[in-house]
C-alpha cells in the first residue's frame, strides 16, 4: 500500500492555504508572513496550527476565525488550484491500491481531488486528521488508515513532503519517501526530510516508481 500525503504532494495548494491563513491571522491582529505559517506549521493540522498561534501569543483567536480561514481556503483552491506536476502519470504507472493520509479536513482533501482530476485514483481511501486524537507528527493518522485498509504498518509506504509527515511514518512502523516538489529551498528541506527519517528524498514525481521499487525490493 502506498500512501500520499496531499496539500504538497498531489496538489499545490501550500501558497494558496499558506496565504489565506497568513492574512486571516494579520487582519485579526495576529501579524504573520504567508512564508513564516508554510515554514513553521508544514504539515500540521488547522485545530493543532490554531492551538499553537494562541499558546505563543497568549490571546485566544476570533471564534469565527477557524470556519472563515476553512471557507476562503476552500473558495481559492476551487478557483486557483492545480496538480503538483506529473502527479497523474505517477499515479498511472504506479500499480496497486494507492490512499491518501492528510491534516486537512475531508471536505478539503476531497475538494483538492476532485479539482484537480485525481479522485479517482484514491476514493474511497481517503483519511483526514480530523478523525484522530493527534495530528502529525503524531502516528496516530497512518496507524487508522493502516487498521481501516487491513494491511501491516511494515507494508506501508508513505511519500509526504513535511518532516511532521515523514515523523508521523517512521513512528507508525511505515517507510516514508520525502518529496521537495517545487520547494524554494528544496536543499534544506531535504535534509529536514531525511533527518525527520526519510528512505530517500525525491524532487520529481517521475522518480517516484523508481523509488518504491527501491523501497520494495529492501
Amino acid at each position: 500500500m502506498v500512501i500520499f500525503d496531499c496539500n504538497g504532494v498531489l496538489v499545490d495548494s501550500e501558497p494558496i492555504a499558506s496565504a489565506v491563513l497568513a492574512e486571516t491571522l494579520s487582519r485579526a491582529g495576529f501579524t504573520l508572513t504567508a512564508d513564516v505559517v508554510a515554514r513553521r506549521f508544514h504539515g500540521r493540522r488547522s485545530a493543532d496550527i490554531f492551538a499553537i498561534v494562541e499558546s505563543s501569543s497568549g490571546r485566544k483567536l476570533p471564534p469565527d476565525l477557524p470556519a472563515n480561514v476553512a471557507a476562503e481556503t476552500l473558495r481559492r483552491l476551487r478557483a486557483e488550484l492545480r496538480a503538483v506536476p506529473h502527479a497523474v502519470h505517477a499515479m498511472t504507472w504506479i500499480r496497486g491500491p494507492k490512499a491518501v493520509a492528510s491534516s486537512s479536513s475531508p471536505e478539503r482533501i476531497r475538494l483538492s481531488l476532485e479539482t484537480t482530476d485525481l479522485l479517482r485514483f484514491f476514493e474511497p481511501r481517503l483519511f483526514s486528521a480530523s478523525e484522530v486524537p493527534k495530528g502529525k507528527p503524531a502516528p496516530d493518522l497512518f496507524l487508522l488508515a493502516a487498521q481501516r485498509l487491513q494491511v501491516r504498518p511494515a507494508d506501508c509506504i508513505v511519500v509526504e513532503d513535511s518532516a511532521a509527515g515523514v515523523a508521523a511514518a517512521r513512528a507508525a512502523g511505515m517507510r516514508p519517501i520525502g518529496f521537495v516538489g517545487r520547494s524554494a529551498a528544496e536543499g534544506h528541506l531535504a535534509r529536514e526530510l531525511t533527518a525527520a527519517g526519510a528512505c530517500g528524498v525525491i524532487a520529481d514525481l517521475r522518480a517516484l516508481k523508481g523509488a518504491i521499487i527501491d523501497l520494495r525490493g529492501w
